[in-house]
């Protein structure tokens, strides 16, 4: 039973630092939503910001009624000891005041002695002594054992009233962010109908930020290649020099697949090793549109395409490197919008919508490390960041790989 408990309280913990997380996630978002709305001319934008403040919420009540449960479970627990140390004292004060009675009877110092003397030998004498001895301590320790229980019983009560207390107020908050969940989705219902007056010139921005985004995924696709192609000639002329009497293949140098030397397979596994722990490539931010195809958050009929994940973040935010690697490419895809790319053995990361790079090509970049800073469109007033992860020209889902927020 005691093992449940800090169990159940190691739960209630995690939960507690969990919701923490969410608060000030949504904390973040309200300044972001804020300062966009100050700002946008359009209200799509404000509607991805605030789909995932919805969604945010969602996650904290969800948290919340998980503590509720726990909580619930914990009270149960205590009734539960309560219960039967009420019975285990009511047995024990029944049996005590047997024994005071019996004690009371027989409390002369003539009937203890009498007792002893009356023994047919020596040894009956002794073992009655030892049985008086014996019943004494008992007694003593029966009316330790009450007053024990008693104290645990007034413990269990104290925690049972807490408890009480705190389910309460988790109740409270909950009906609290439900409210507060409410309104914000009757405001993004408000902002969807103002939109859908323009959906045809709308929609026709969609399809053209969308193939804008296409020519970009080609650009990178396109240096990919070269530095998967660059990376194996290199591979190939240190097997040269370590072996000059080999005979040199004349093999056409792959440009879809790194062949891996020693010492990038150990870059490229310790890369690997680390799914799911990366840090963001900012420091702070909320993934605003995700990796993949999926529907327009507000024309639904329309499928956006993402090759990596777009994170929302503050004006004036650096990008940086979410693990130590060589820095292949940087990338000037127009006026305003450079990205980075940097080589972790066959793993390649791009940093897209730096406004300045602050690294070269051929640079060895550590974790955390700046390599810029993200652009802010002076038309939405949005701050984003574009980042993918590649094996090879395989794109993976950099979400998964991201330390969970």
């Amino acid at each position: 039973m005691t093992s449940l408990l800090w169990s159940q309280e190691s739960q209630q913990e995690k939960l507690e630092a969990r919701k923490a997380q969410i608060q000030k996630e949504i904390r973040e978002n309200e300044k972001l939503l804020q300062s966009v709305k100050k700002k946008e001319k359009s209200a799509i934008n404000v509607i991805v910001i605030q789909s995932n403040k919805i969604k945010l919420k969602e996650k904290l009540i969800s948290t919340t009624e998980k503590q509720t449960k726990l909580l619930g479970n914990d009270m149960y627990v205590n009734q539960v000891k309560i219960n039967k140390l009420k019975n285990e004292l009511e047995i024990l004060k029944a049996d005590y005041a047997k024994m005071i009675v019996k004690s009371y009877k027989s409390r002369s110092e003539e009937s203890r002695a009498m007792f002893l003397l009356s023994s047919e030998n020596f040894l009956q004498a002794y073992k009655r002594a030892q049985y008086m001895k014996q019943y004494t301590n008992y007694r003593k320790m029966q009316g330790e054992e009450i007053s024990s229980k008693s104290n645990q019983l007034l413990d269990y009560n104290g925690r049972l009233n807490v408890q009480k207390t705190a389910k309460q107020k988790l109740i409270a908050e909950k009906e609290k962010e439900r409210l507060s969940l409410e309104k914000e989705k009757q405001e993004q219902e408000r902002l969807v109908s103002s939109i859908k007056k323009d959906k045809n010139k709308l929609q026709a921005d969609i399809r053209k930020k969308q193939q804008e985004s296409r020519q970009i995924d080609k650009q990178i696709d396109r240096l990919i290649r070269q530095a998967i192609a660059e990376a194996n000639r290199k591979a190939a002329l240190e097997r040269a020099k370590a072996n000059p009497s080999a005979p040199v293949s004349k093999v056409a140098v792959s440009s879809s697949k790194i062949e891996l030397t020693p010492e990038s397979k150990l870059i490229a596994d310790n890369f690997r090793s680390n799914r799911g722990r990366l840090p963001y490539p900012v420091e702070k931010g909320f993934i605003s549109l995700g990796f993949g195809d999926q529907p327009h958050p507000v024309f639904s009929t329309l499928t956006i395409h993402n090759s990596g994940v777009e994170i929302t973040t503050e004006q004036g935010s650096n990008a940086r490197a979410v693990f130590g690697g060589e820095v292949t490419s940087v990338i000037v895809l127009s006026p305003l919008n450079k990205a980075v790319m940097i080589q972790h053995g066959d793993f390649f990361t791009v940093y897209q919508n730096l406004s300045s790079v602050s690294v070269s090509k051929g640079d060895k970049v550590s974790i955390k490390q700046s390599l810029g800073r993200v652009r802010t469109n002076n038309e939405t007033g949005k701050t984003i960041i574009k980042f993918l992860i590649l094996q090879n020209t395989t794109y993976n889902n950099p979400q998964s790989w991201l330390s969970p927020r």
